[in-house]
């Protein structure tokens, strides 16, 4: 019972604190709906940068994966912070210039309108097929395994699965929809405190229960029982090889914290590029920090449940419900599910701001005031969260995986924009067709090479090695790994070939007129002076940091 009440009163105060912060905020406009009216500070845009990139899908999944293989997929979470100091030095100075509210916006003034309603198209699909449900799922799963809600309620787990997803989802979209950004991004930042105490506080209990009360003799011991697990350098057959740093990895991270609507909105609301540029290193900063709560919980639940955990994705609740005192699980479960609302409210809330801007007005009603394009994002907004309520249950008859699944479709779409919006800033001269090809044949060439030619490679050396007598699963687990090259370097690969494809078109037909970018003077882009230090300095430490673990 104490558990229930911690979870609702801390839930109750988010939802109270974030009504009193947007109440006097205009959001009958595109700017106050979409961008909290231009206002967000350092502060807020860091904590809600935080919250809606850390979610279950990634304290349980990442937790899962550091269980099996220990430190070197931390870096999902390391590399994280050089990709937003790029953003913050190169993405939002050119973003706020142009007065964006959306990245597809910026490509129409680069390109042309078709080129950016594409680019919306895609990042519509993106969310609503693949990022949207898995959220509402894994979010799902990590409450009902918390409060035990099948046996609280005493229904089956399949319905407490839709139950919990409607429950997530009914909240989620409240905020999302009716709140506008600026309620998104303050109720974030709560969270994300309470994220932050929550989350330090697992392997806290966890390594002083290694250490007999020591937390620092939890530390040695843990450090002395798996000296392998604290390697951060994968190895070729691990699910982050070393190569890949110098591939892939990195072209995931930029697009993920420099041109995803979901992400960037936080910076582009920036009252002027000096907080936006506060915010990103702030958050730079802190994710360098992120692997204790998202990868070395996973390691202790190595050390003390062993390999006896079937499915890794357990690894993490069943830390939680050892490690935690009763008292404090219900305020842990209430900032998790704060990240869980994070994540949704935040790509629906992006998802709305998508077909407001880029695609409402253009198609649907060219004369739309402000504020019908805010209300046809709203209803829209409803349609779309209900379709991802629908969809989000019927992921558990999928395979297990669900994070490396993401992050793999997503190269579906996130390579071929990164291409385009890469090549737009740093030439003047390619042409709109050569962005609509860029686009395109990125999508195709991606999905034809990891969704039909590598499964069956990958059945086929399968095969190979089971007719040689190879039975055993982890050597069947290296098989697959090394029947095709990483989806990291295939991104790597097809990135290279779509940029070389854009310039060869630029060269052969290029733009009549180069393209310029005009300072629109919405916000004042005077840049943070301590912006190049500041950002050197988190760089060198990441550095450090793989160092030091290699």
């Amino acid at each position: 019972m104490i558990q229930i009440i911690s979870f609702l009163g801390f839930t109750a105060l988010v939802a109270i604190i974030a009504y009193l912060a947007t109440k006097n905020t205009d959001e009958n406009s595109s700017d106050g709906y979409f961008l909290g009216g231009r206002s967000l500070t350092a502060v807020v845009i860091a904590g809600s940068l935080l919250l809606t990139n850390l979610s279950t899908e990634q304290i349980v999944g990442l937790n899962g994966a550091a269980y099996k293989e220990g430190l070197l997929v931390m870096t999902w979470e390391t590399l994280a912070a050089i990709a937003i100091v790029i953003t913050a030095l190169f993405l939002l100075p050119r973003y706020l210039k142009g007065g964006i509210t959306t990245v597809p916006q910026f490509l129409e003034k680069r390109y042309d309108a078709h080129t950016k309603r594409i680019t919306s198209i895609l990042f519509l699909l993106g969310y609503v097929v693949i990022f949207l449900p898995i959220v509402l799922y894994s979010g799902a799963l990590a409450i009902n395994g918390m409060f035990g809600v099948p046996e609280l309620l005493g229904v089956s787990k399949d319905t407490a699965l839709w139950i919990t997803v409607w429950g997530i989802g009914i909240v989620g979209s409240i905020y999302a929809i009716f709140g506008g950004l600026k309620a998104v991004a303050v109720s974030d930042l709560i969270n994300a405190v309470g994220l932050l105490i929550g989350g330090v506080l697992i392997p806290y209990f966890g390594l002083k229960l290694i250490g007999n009360g020591s937390m620092s003799e939890g530390i040695s011991t843990i450090m002395a029982a798996h000296p392998e697990r604290f390697n951060s350098i994968g190895a070729a057959h691990s699910s982050i090889p070393f190569s890949t740093f110098f591939t892939g990895m990195m072209l995931v991270q930029v697009f993920y914290w420099g041109t995803n609507q979901a992400i960037i909105q936080r910076a582009l609301g920036a009252k002027n590029l000096a907080e936006g540029q506060k915010g990103l290193m702030l958050a730079s900063f802190i994710k360098i920090l992120g692997p204790i709560i998202v990868v070395l919980p996973g390691i202790i639940a190595f050390h003390l449940f062993g390999s006896e955990l079937d499915n890794a994705d357990e690894a993490y609740p069943m830390l939680v419900n050892k490690v935690l005192p009763g008292p404090l699980v219900g305020f842990f479960a209430a900032v998790l599910f704060g990240a869980i609302l994070s994540s949704f409210n935040s790509g629906l809330n992006s998802s709305v701001t998508l077909f407001g801007v880029d695609l409402y007005r253009p198609y649907f009603n060219k004369d739309a005031d402000e504020q019908q394009l805010v209300k046809a994002g709203k209803i829209f907004g409803i349609f779309l969260a209900l379709f991802a309520m629908l969809i989000a249950p019927m992921i558990a008859k999928f395979p297990q995986g669900l994070f490396g699944i993401l992050q793999e479709a997503n190269g579906a779409y996130s390579i071929p924009i990164l291409t385009i919006i890469v090549v737009g800033y740093l030439t003047k001269n390619v042409p709109a067709i050569a962005a609509k090809i860029g686009l395109l044949s990125g999508v195709i060439l991606y999905s034809i090479s990891q969704f039909i030619i590598k499964p069956n490679l990958v059945n086929t050396a399968v095969e190979a090695a089971r007719a040689k007598g190879i039975t055993d699963e982890a050597a069947l687990d290296i098989v697959k790994i090394e029947a095709y090259p990483h989806f990291l370097h295939v991104m790597f690969i097809l990135f290279v070939l779509n940029v070389a494809i854009m310039l060869i078109i630029g060269k052969l037909r290029p733009r009549e007129v180069p393209f310029e970018q005009v300072h629109t003077e919405e916000v004042d882009i005077t840049p943070w002076k301590y912006v190049k230090p500041v950002g050197a300095v988190i760089s060198i430490i990441v550095l450090g940091v793989y160092w030091y673990f290699s």
